[in-house]
Protein backbone atom coordinates (compact mmCIF):
# COMPACT_ATOMS: atom_id res chain seq x y z
CA UNK A 1 0.00 0.00 0.00
CA UNK A 2 1.71 3.44 -1.04
CA UNK A 3 2.49 5.43 1.70
CA UNK A 4 -0.56 8.22 0.65
CA UNK A 5 -2.84 5.70 0.80
CA UNK A 6 -5.10 5.39 3.68
CA UNK A 7 -6.40 2.38 4.81
CA UNK A 8 -10.18 2.74 3.07
CA UNK A 9 -8.18 3.94 -0.12
CA UNK A 10 -6.37 0.46 -0.62
CA UNK A 11 -9.34 -1.43 0.74
CA UNK A 12 -10.99 -0.04 -2.11
CA UNK A 13 -8.34 -0.51 -4.65
CA UNK A 14 -8.14 -4.37 -3.87
CA UNK A 15 -11.75 -4.38 -3.92
CA UNK A 16 -11.47 -2.64 -7.40
CA UNK A 17 -9.09 -5.32 -8.64
CA UNK A 18 -10.57 -8.23 -7.43
CA UNK A 19 -13.39 -7.52 -9.56
CA UNK A 20 -11.26 -6.17 -12.69
CA UNK A 21 -10.72 -8.78 -15.59
CA UNK A 22 -7.93 -10.90 -14.27
CA UNK A 23 -9.60 -10.75 -10.87
CA UNK A 24 -11.07 -12.93 -8.21
CA UNK A 25 -13.72 -15.04 -10.37
CA UNK A 26 -15.85 -15.51 -7.54
CA UNK A 27 -16.17 -11.18 -6.80
CA UNK A 28 -16.53 -10.54 -10.26
CA UNK A 29 -19.35 -12.86 -10.47
CA UNK A 30 -20.88 -11.10 -7.61
CA UNK A 31 -24.48 -8.76 -7.22
CA UNK A 32 -25.81 -6.91 -4.72
CA UNK A 33 -28.43 -9.72 -4.33
CA UNK A 34 -25.91 -12.66 -4.52
CA UNK A 35 -24.55 -10.32 -1.39
CA UNK A 36 -27.41 -9.52 0.54
CA UNK A 37 -27.70 -13.12 2.21
CA UNK A 38 -24.01 -12.48 3.92
CA UNK A 39 -24.74 -9.47 4.97
CA UNK A 40 -27.44 -10.96 7.37
CA UNK A 41 -25.21 -13.51 8.30
CA UNK A 42 -22.13 -11.30 9.14
CA UNK A 43 -24.77 -9.32 11.49
CA UNK A 44 -25.21 -12.36 13.89
CA UNK A 45 -21.61 -12.77 14.00
CA UNK A 46 -20.62 -9.62 14.81
CA UNK A 47 -23.20 -9.28 17.41
CA UNK A 48 -21.65 -12.71 18.49
CA UNK A 49 -17.95 -11.11 18.61
CA UNK A 50 -19.25 -8.28 20.37
CA UNK A 51 -20.93 -10.39 22.82
CA UNK A 52 -17.47 -12.35 23.43
CA UNK A 53 -15.66 -8.61 24.21
CA UNK A 54 -12.54 -10.46 22.05
CA UNK A 55 -11.47 -7.06 20.00
CA UNK A 56 -9.90 -9.07 17.62
CA UNK A 57 -13.07 -11.06 17.02
CA UNK A 58 -14.84 -8.09 16.55
CA UNK A 59 -12.53 -6.74 14.21
CA UNK A 60 -12.59 -9.52 11.91
CA UNK A 61 -16.19 -9.38 11.54
CA UNK A 62 -16.52 -5.71 11.45
CA UNK A 63 -13.97 -5.94 8.38
CA UNK A 64 -16.53 -8.24 6.55
CA UNK A 65 -19.36 -5.99 6.92
CA UNK A 66 -16.85 -3.12 5.64
CA UNK A 67 -16.14 -5.19 3.17
CA UNK A 68 -19.69 -5.63 1.94
CA UNK A 69 -20.14 -1.92 1.95
CA UNK A 70 -17.14 -1.03 0.25
CA UNK A 71 -18.19 -4.19 -2.95
CA UNK A 72 -21.98 -3.48 -3.19
CA UNK A 73 -20.55 0.39 -3.78
CA UNK A 74 -18.24 -1.14 -5.73
CA UNK A 75 -20.56 -2.96 -8.00
CA UNK A 76 -22.83 -0.11 -8.63
CA UNK A 77 -20.37 2.11 -9.53
CA UNK A 78 -19.03 0.22 -12.20
CA UNK A 79 -23.04 0.56 -13.69
CA UNK A 80 -22.49 3.98 -13.73
CA UNK A 81 -24.22 4.82 -10.55
CA UNK A 82 -22.81 6.19 -6.99
CA UNK A 83 -19.24 5.04 -4.84
CA UNK A 84 -18.08 4.58 -1.60
CA UNK A 85 -17.17 8.33 -0.66
CA UNK A 86 -21.18 8.87 -2.34
CA UNK A 87 -22.26 6.61 0.46
CA UNK A 88 -19.77 8.20 3.18
CA UNK A 89 -21.12 11.33 2.10
CA UNK A 90 -24.44 10.52 2.77
CA UNK A 91 -23.93 9.47 6.49
CA UNK A 92 -21.77 12.34 7.16
CA UNK A 93 -24.54 14.87 6.01
CA UNK A 94 -27.39 12.81 7.27
CA UNK A 95 -25.79 12.34 10.81
CA UNK A 96 -25.19 15.94 10.81
CA UNK A 97 -28.76 16.71 10.01
CA UNK A 98 -30.19 14.83 12.46
CA UNK A 99 -28.35 15.92 14.98
CA UNK A 100 -29.27 19.19 15.15
CA UNK A 101 -28.60 19.10 18.98
CA UNK A 102 -25.18 18.41 18.51
CA UNK A 103 -24.15 20.33 15.27
CA UNK A 104 -26.87 22.86 15.45
CA UNK A 105 -29.29 25.08 17.26
CA UNK A 106 -31.97 22.53 19.01
CA UNK A 107 -31.70 21.13 22.44
CA UNK A 108 -32.20 17.55 23.56
CA UNK A 109 -31.39 16.99 27.00
CA UNK A 110 -32.65 13.22 26.83
CA UNK A 111 -32.29 9.67 24.48
CA UNK A 112 -35.79 9.73 23.94
CA UNK A 113 -36.09 13.64 23.23
CA UNK A 114 -32.99 12.29 20.53
CA UNK A 115 -35.09 9.73 19.35
CA UNK A 116 -37.98 11.70 19.25
CA UNK A 117 -36.35 14.37 16.84
CA UNK A 118 -34.81 11.52 14.72
CA UNK A 119 -38.03 10.47 13.86
CA UNK A 120 -39.74 13.66 13.42
CA UNK A 121 -36.53 14.15 10.95
CA UNK A 122 -36.99 11.16 9.18
CA UNK A 123 -40.31 11.51 8.69
CA UNK A 124 -39.81 14.99 7.09
CA UNK A 125 -36.80 13.85 4.56
CA UNK A 126 -38.61 10.92 3.55
CA UNK A 127 -42.18 10.52 4.18
CA UNK A 128 -44.09 7.12 3.34
CA UNK A 129 -47.84 7.04 2.95
CA UNK A 130 -48.32 4.80 5.98
CA UNK A 131 -45.94 5.43 9.27
CA UNK A 132 -45.07 1.75 9.39
CA UNK A 133 -43.76 1.39 5.82
CA UNK A 134 -39.90 2.45 7.08
CA UNK A 135 -39.57 -0.79 8.68
CA UNK A 136 -38.25 -3.61 6.89
CA UNK A 137 -40.36 -6.63 6.55
CA UNK A 138 -36.63 -8.46 6.22
CA UNK A 139 -36.23 -8.10 10.11
CA UNK A 140 -36.09 -11.01 12.66
CA UNK A 141 -39.70 -11.37 13.61
CA UNK A 142 -39.09 -10.56 17.80
CA UNK A 143 -37.42 -7.56 16.40
CA UNK A 144 -39.70 -6.69 13.80
CA UNK A 145 -42.59 -6.41 16.37
CA UNK A 146 -40.43 -4.48 18.68
CA UNK A 147 -39.71 -1.59 16.18
CA UNK A 148 -43.48 -1.86 14.80
CA UNK A 149 -44.88 -1.40 18.69
CA UNK A 150 -42.00 1.48 19.23
CA UNK A 151 -43.50 3.41 16.26
CA UNK A 152 -47.09 2.96 17.24
CA UNK A 153 -46.10 3.93 21.03
CA UNK A 154 -44.46 7.29 19.51
CA UNK A 155 -48.12 8.74 19.11
CA UNK A 156 -49.58 7.21 21.68
CA UNK A 157 -50.77 3.81 20.79
CA UNK A 158 -49.71 2.30 23.78
CA UNK A 159 -50.68 0.45 27.08
CA UNK A 160 -49.76 3.74 29.44
CA UNK A 161 -48.42 0.96 32.07
CA UNK A 162 -47.46 -2.57 32.17
CA UNK A 163 -50.07 -3.83 33.50
CA UNK A 164 -52.00 -3.40 30.18
CA UNK A 165 -49.93 -5.41 28.29
CA UNK A 166 -49.17 -8.28 31.25
CA UNK A 167 -53.45 -8.58 31.54
CA UNK A 168 -53.39 -8.74 27.29
CA UNK A 169 -50.76 -11.61 27.87
CA UNK A 170 -53.01 -13.12 30.32
CA UNK A 171 -56.08 -13.09 27.81
CA UNK A 172 -54.21 -14.59 24.57
CA UNK A 173 -53.07 -17.39 26.65
CA UNK A 174 -56.71 -18.20 27.18
CA UNK A 175 -57.84 -17.84 24.04
CA UNK A 176 -55.08 -19.62 23.29
CA UNK A 177 -56.33 -22.67 25.72
CA UNK A 178 -59.87 -22.62 24.13
CA UNK A 179 -58.84 -22.19 20.79
CA UNK A 180 -60.87 -24.86 19.06
CA UNK A 181 -58.55 -25.99 15.72
CA UNK A 182 -54.62 -25.97 15.13
CA UNK A 183 -55.49 -22.88 12.87
CA UNK A 184 -56.54 -20.77 16.05
CA UNK A 185 -54.02 -22.32 18.33
CA UNK A 186 -51.10 -21.05 15.62
CA UNK A 187 -53.09 -17.55 15.23
CA UNK A 188 -53.47 -16.80 18.89
CA UNK A 189 -49.67 -18.26 19.21
CA UNK A 190 -48.65 -15.52 17.49
CA UNK A 191 -50.60 -12.84 18.96
CA UNK A 192 -48.84 -14.34 22.59
CA UNK A 193 -45.44 -14.03 21.15
CA UNK A 194 -46.08 -10.26 20.25
CA UNK A 195 -47.53 -9.41 23.30
CA UNK A 196 -44.61 -10.58 25.14
CA UNK A 197 -42.61 -8.72 22.89
CA UNK A 198 -45.19 -5.94 23.84
CA UNK A 199 -44.34 -6.88 27.52
CA UNK A 200 -40.42 -6.66 26.63
CA UNK A 201 -40.75 -3.16 24.97
CA UNK A 202 -42.41 -1.60 28.36
CA UNK A 203 -39.56 -2.69 30.17
CA UNK A 204 -36.72 -1.25 28.01
CA UNK A 205 -35.80 -4.57 26.89
CA UNK A 206 -34.91 -6.20 23.79
CA UNK A 207 -36.98 -9.59 23.30
CA UNK A 208 -34.69 -10.57 20.65
CA UNK A 209 -31.90 -10.59 22.97
CA UNK A 210 -33.74 -12.11 26.04
CA UNK A 211 -34.49 -15.13 23.81
CA UNK A 212 -31.17 -15.68 22.51
CA UNK A 213 -29.78 -15.21 26.05
CA UNK A 214 -32.36 -18.13 26.64
CA UNK A 215 -31.22 -20.15 23.66
CA UNK A 216 -27.92 -19.72 25.17
CA UNK A 217 -29.10 -21.24 28.78
CA UNK A 218 -30.71 -23.90 27.40
CA UNK A 219 -27.76 -24.99 25.38
CA UNK A 220 -25.40 -24.62 28.09
CA UNK A 221 -27.85 -26.74 30.73
CA UNK A 222 -28.14 -29.42 27.63
CA UNK A 223 -24.37 -29.84 27.28
CA UNK A 224 -24.21 -29.99 31.02
CA UNK A 225 -27.05 -33.46 30.90
CA UNK A 226 -25.16 -35.03 28.00
CA UNK A 227 -21.96 -34.30 30.44
CA UNK A 228 -23.84 -36.07 33.25
CA UNK A 229 -25.32 -39.11 30.93
CA UNK A 230 -21.97 -39.96 30.02
CA UNK A 231 -20.65 -39.96 33.90
CA UNK A 232 -23.52 -42.64 34.15
CA UNK A 233 -21.90 -44.50 31.39
CA UNK A 234 -24.90 -44.12 28.78
CA UNK A 235 -25.59 -41.28 25.57
CA UNK A 236 -28.79 -39.32 25.99
CA UNK A 237 -30.46 -41.23 23.29
CA UNK A 238 -30.47 -44.15 25.30
CA UNK A 239 -31.58 -42.62 28.53
CA UNK A 240 -35.29 -42.92 29.80
CA UNK A 241 -37.96 -39.81 30.12
CA UNK A 242 -37.22 -40.16 33.74
CA UNK A 243 -33.74 -40.07 33.37
CA UNK A 244 -33.57 -36.86 31.09
CA UNK A 245 -35.38 -35.32 33.94
CA UNK A 246 -33.23 -36.35 36.69
CA UNK A 247 -30.38 -35.44 34.35
CA UNK A 248 -31.86 -31.93 34.19
CA UNK A 249 -32.49 -31.56 37.02
CA UNK A 250 -28.99 -31.67 38.19
CA UNK A 251 -28.00 -29.82 35.15
CA UNK A 252 -29.92 -26.90 36.61
CA UNK A 253 -28.30 -27.11 40.17
CA UNK A 254 -24.82 -26.59 38.30
CA UNK A 255 -23.85 -22.67 38.74
CA UNK A 256 -22.48 -21.19 35.58
CA UNK A 257 -18.28 -20.28 36.24
CA UNK A 258 -18.13 -16.44 36.32
CA UNK A 259 -17.24 -14.66 33.24
CA UNK A 260 -13.19 -13.06 33.52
Amino acid sequence: MPASDTPIDALKAIVKQLRAPGGCPWDIEQTPQSISPHIIEEAYELVEAIDSHDNQRIIDELSDQLLHVVMIAEIIHESGGFNFDDVANHCSKKMIDRHPHVFGTETAKTSTDVENQWELRKAKQSPNEHMLDDIPNQLPALMHAQKLQKKVASIGFDWPSIDGALEKLNEECQELIQAPTTDNMNEEIGDILFSIVNICRKLDTSAEQLLQHANKKFKTRFKRCETIARQHNKALNECTPEELDLFWDQAKKIQPKPTP
